[in-house]
């Protein structure tokens, strides 16, 4: 179960960061030039589900990776700004 649960953290992880690159909001200039972002997102989103399931089940794998995707995606923004980036679109 453990070997499972630290690379769908993982994809999950890199999944919402993919997608915050390539969001128009991204405030990390650098991120924004990943232009397939959301298509890597997807991918990522699909594996990490793919590890949660096989490692705690269908039920439990989709809360899980649901929750892990969206407080990377909730974190994301703000770590942005506390490490002082600013906002230039």
């Amino acid at each position: 179960m453990l070997p499972l649960v630290i690379p769908a953290i993982a994809a999950s992880l890199l999944s919402a960061a993919a997608l915050y690159a390539a969001s128009p909001h991204c405030r990390w200039l650098a991120w924004r030039r990943l232009r397939a972002g959301r298509w890597i997102s997807l991918a990522l989103a699909a594996l990490s589900l793919a590890l949660w399931i096989a490692s705690l089940g269908a039920g439990a794998g989709f809360v899980a990776m649901l929750g892990t995707w969206m407080l990377a995606a909730l974190a994301l923004p703000y770590m942005a700004i506390g490490a002082g980036v600013q906002d230039r679109r």
